[in-house]
């Protein structure tokens, strides 16, 4: 499979649970270390040979505006006018016409160690999707997998009937042909209510077209939903990954 060269970052949502953090910038700004979080994903980005970044804005977009006057021959912008009252799967929708290939889909509220990456573009298989061992964070979403394969993913782990193998990341790599099969999935939904999450559109393409599970129990990571899980990037998760990774560059 060509290795992909792509990524799209999914970067509207106001982010409710961080409260008034919220208000003062979108989450991808959320500083740990010495540079927001979003750029230090752009920089891992580049690191792992991804030459165009497309970033899905909308809450407070001014701030990716600056941002990609810093990275111009890198990154390109499409809005979400509707962020407001849409889910993650009407972002990425916006997002078609830049795919035309694999590329790398992720979520803007991450601290990851560059390993993540590595894993999933060093794998041959054409969708991938990045899988940890247990967090205890208090808001993990459950991996069910059949021979590997990503069968179901639920916050519900009760709700999943077969083998939950860990936790989904928010970093999976994608086939052109998948995305145009997950767009199709959408569409029709779309139609009758904006509010749809794109895991649960990748979730049901998943059953015609199949997603390998890459599977790090150890993977340093975290995603930034709430104040407790800043103070455990903060305080634990990012000062692990400067000792693994150094600072992105």
């Amino acid at each position: 499979m060509t290795r992909p060269e792509t990524a799209i970052i999914l970067a509207a949502g106001r982010g409710t649970r961080m409260k008034d953090i919220g208000l003062l910038h979108p989450k991808g700004f959320i500083v740990a270390g010495t540079m927001p979080i979003i750029e230090q994903s752009i920089l891992r980005l580049r690191t792992s040979g991804i030459r165009r970044i497309t970033i899905v804005t909308g809450h407070m977009a001014e701030y990716y505006g600056r941002l990609q006057s810093q990275y111009a021959d890198l990154i390109q912008l499409v809005h979400n006018d509707r962020h407001a009252d849409s889910g993650s799967m009407y972002s990425l929708f916006l997002a078609k016409n830049a795919v035309d290939g694999p590329f790398v889909l992720l979520e803007s509220d991450l601290v990851y160690e560059q390993r993540a990456l590595s894993a999933l573009l060093d794998d041959a298989a054409p969708n991938l999707l990045l899988v940890s061992g247990r967090t205890d964070v208090g808001d993990e979403f459950y991996v069910e997998a059949v021979d590997g394969f990503l069968r179901d993913a639920s916050k519900d782990r009760e709700a999943l009937l077969g083998a939950v193998i860990g936790e989904w990341v928010g970093i999976a790599k994608l086939s052109e042909v998948f995305f145009g099969e997950m767009v199709r999935h959408a569409e029709e939904i779309l139609q009758n209510r904006l509010r749809l999450d794109y895991e649960e559109s990748l979730v049901a393409t998943a059953r015609s077209v199949p997603v390998r599970c890459k599977l790090i129990e150890d993977l340093l990571w975290s995603e930034i939903d709430n104040e407790a899980q800043l103070s455990r990037v903060r305080d634990i998760v990012y000062p692990s990954i400067l000792a693994r990774d150094g600072s992105p560059k």
